[in-house]
């Protein structure tokens, strides 16, 4: 899966509630206060089900969610790992 793919997605998930701004694939989420700790479960959630990945307790690293490249690079990892262990 690459990463044009996932961005879109993703932004669409984190901006629903903020539909007047313009969030930047390198702008981080929690600094800009878009994150709190309930909707960072749900994007966990919202990850693994929209690109079924499972995400694992290593995973749950504040970098692996703080902006959308970073979120599209885990997901990427992870399918390329998922992929690559079924051969």
């Amino acid at each position: 899966m690459e990463l044009d793919e996932i961005k879109p997605k993703t932004r669409a998930f984190i901006t629903r509630s903020f539909k007047d701004y313009d969030l930047q694939d390198d702008e981080d989420i929690f600094s800009a206060g878009f994150v709190n700790s309930l909707f960072a479960m749900q994007l966990v959630m919202y990850v693994e089900k929209e690109f079924r990945v499972k995400v694992e307790d290593q995973d749950l690293h504040i970098d692996n969610f703080r902006t959308i490249t970073a979120i599209a690079e885990l997901v990427r990892r992870k399918k390329a790992a998922t992929n690559g262990s079924s051969l």
